[in-house]
């Protein structure tokens, strides 16, 4: 066994040791010239072809053995990062374990300045178990990522405790209101899954839209910079211009492309979604995925009946801090109860002057209320001229039941295959309460849920925090960025990917670095919590007086 490992060493390093106490060969020896003893280190060239060597064992017993050792190929170097961030993830059996990886990778990090930070995150996910005791770490260079582990900041390392493994994610796909130009530009550049979706989704909809969606939707191609600290104040305040993607159509279509890419390229890395619920337009995304509509009727469908909403008058929609019971008398005839969010959250929906009117009347009792970013009175009475022409278009689809369970937003329940397979259910969707409160309470109830928002902003991750079945046990995430948040597309994702890691998810690292090319490195091995187990011996006695 000494000789084997002997000769892979002596392989691996290009080196021939030498044999101990050899000083002169023996005069009764004849090597005739063809043999020699190795008297000191010396290098072993390999003239071209691999280097090969024989080991031989002669066993007392008379069993005897010779094996040939060839060296491995040269290991193929890696490729340049695909991605500008990178997720580096680490875990143990205990705290105390898990506090000693993070101090030994760091250093190590410090030690060897010249590793490729991809490739010390793809050896952390594929060559580490994962523990109960977890922390994660998203970084853009190796010495920031030492930086941070020295410095173990609460704000950029994250610490979890996966009691089981296996959660299951329920996604969760928001609706008109916190879409932005440019949402997504960073995953279009760096993740080719997600760029892939979209450039289809885009194409598709060119005889739809009559233009490209991409030079709409990432018009403003700049996402925030890693060093940008803070909230946009002036985007959070909602003061902008009107934009070109404020068009219903436009709107429409970019929030479900965007929604529909990143859901894909969440799968890609193995989040596969257990449920779903999607608020209004969310629910046609659901729809999609679960296999409901085609991706081509689910775009059809989405921008003709923006498209037919554009050809209503204008109205708009209002928020309404105040439950259901108290906010319904007070709509009148000409405005309706758009929305249910939560116990004490509503929407109303209807004629631009019946909304100012109820504004008017709700500021004079201090409620404080807040318009919403919608030019149409979604969700209200004003939405039933287009039932038939909404009816009549669905018709032409080709439905099928769901092949992933989701909650139905009209119903505040589980979609049934009859509701999914009529055409007078999505010709009224438009046109009936979002009950989302009540769909999102029957995911808090499913065991251990993980609640993933996949799309711009995290206000139906707020929404699920603030309902009374939330609580311990249960996790809300979002996987993309608000419009006023300062942090890159990337480094957002791969922080909601890591969370799912922390809360017991899995994650497929192989899907997930699908297309690069990177190598394992060593790195700093598990350490050991050890303890004493020997029995001491009991202290002798003086022996007894007489």
């Amino acid at each position: 066994m000494a000789g084997l490992i002997k000769t892979a060493l002596s392989l691996e390093h290009g080196q021939l040791p030498p044999s101990l106490h050899y000083e002169s060969p023996n005069p009764q020896i004849d090597f005739g010239g063809r043999f020699r003893v190795n008297a000191g280190l010396t290098d072993w060239p390999s003239n071209g072809t691999p280097r090969r060597a024989g080991v031989s064992s002669f066993g007392i017993g008379g069993t005897n053995a010779h094996v040939v050792l060839e060296e491995a190929p040269a290991a193929e170097p890696s490729g340049p990062p695909s991605r500008p961030w990178q997720l580096l993830t680490l875990s143990a059996r205990t705290p105390e374990a898990l506090d000693q990886t993070t101090v030994r990778l760091g250093d190590h990090l410090w030690g060897h300045p010249g590793l490729e930070l991809a490739d010390v995150a793809f050896t952390l996910h594929t060559g580490r178990k994962g523990f109960e005791h977890r922390r994660m770490l998203v970084s853009s260079d190796l010495e920031d990522a030492a930086s941070a582990l020295a410095a173990c900041d609460p704000e950029r390392i994250l610490d979890g405790r996966a009691e089981s493994s296996g959660r299951l994610v329920s996604f969760l796909f928001p609706g008109l209101g916190d879409h932005y130009e440019g949402m997504g530009s960073g995953l279009y550049r760096s993740e080719p899954g997600f760029r892939e979706r979209v450039d289809r989704c885009a194409e598709i909809l060119r005889g739809e839209l009559g233009l490209d969606l991409r030079e709409v939707l990432y018009k403003e191609d700049e996402e925030p910079a890693a060093t940008d600290r803070g909230p946009d104040l002036r985007r959070m305040l909602g003061r902008r211009q009107a934009r070109e993607l404020d068009r219903p159509s436009l709107a429409h279509a970019a929030i479900f492309v965007t929604e529909y890419a990143l859901a894909g390229l969440l799968r890609d890395c193995g989040i596969e979604p257990a449920a779903m619920i999607g608020y209004s337009l969310g629910e046609l995304t659901a729809a999609c995925l679960a296999g409901v509509l085609t991706l081509e009727d689910a775009l059809r469908l989405v921008v003709r009946r923006a498209k037919l909403a554009e050809s209503l008058p204008v109205g708009a929609m209002l928020a309404v801090p105040l439950p259901e019971e108290e906010l319904a008398p007070l709509l009148g005839d000409r405005l309706s109860l758009a929305a249910v969010n939560g116990p004490s959250l509503c929407v109303a929906s209807g004629p631009v002057e019946a909304v100012e009117e109820l504004e008017t009347r709700l500021a004079g009792r201090g409620v404080v209320t807040r318009r919403l970013s919608a030019s149409r009175g979604f969700h209200s009475r004003e939405m039933e001229p287009l039932f038939e022409p909404l009816r009549e278009l669905v018709s032409g689809f080709e439905l099928r039941p769901p092949s992933i369970p989701y909650i139905s937003t009209v119903t505040g329940t589980w979609i049934t295959s009859a509701q999914a397979t009529d055409p007078d259910y999505w010709a009224n969707h438009l046109c009936r309460t979002v009950r989302f409160a009540e769909g999102v309470g029957e995911l808090l109830r499913q065991p251990s849920p993980i609640l993933l928002e996949v799309g711009p902003g995290h206000a139906l991750g707020s929404f699920a925090l603030q309902h009374p079945e939330s609580g311990p046990g249960r996790t809300v995430l979002s996987s993309l960025r608000h419009s006023y948040e300062c942090q890159p597309d990337q480094a957002v994702l791969l922080r909601s990917l890591g969370q799912l890691w922390l809360a017991g998810a899995e994650i497929d690292w192989a899907g997930f670095h699908a297309g690069e090319r990177r190598r394992r490195m060593p790195l700093p091995t598990y350490p050991f919590q050890r303890e004493r187990y020997w029995i001491e011996a009991a202290p002798a006695q003086p022996p007894g007086r007489p």
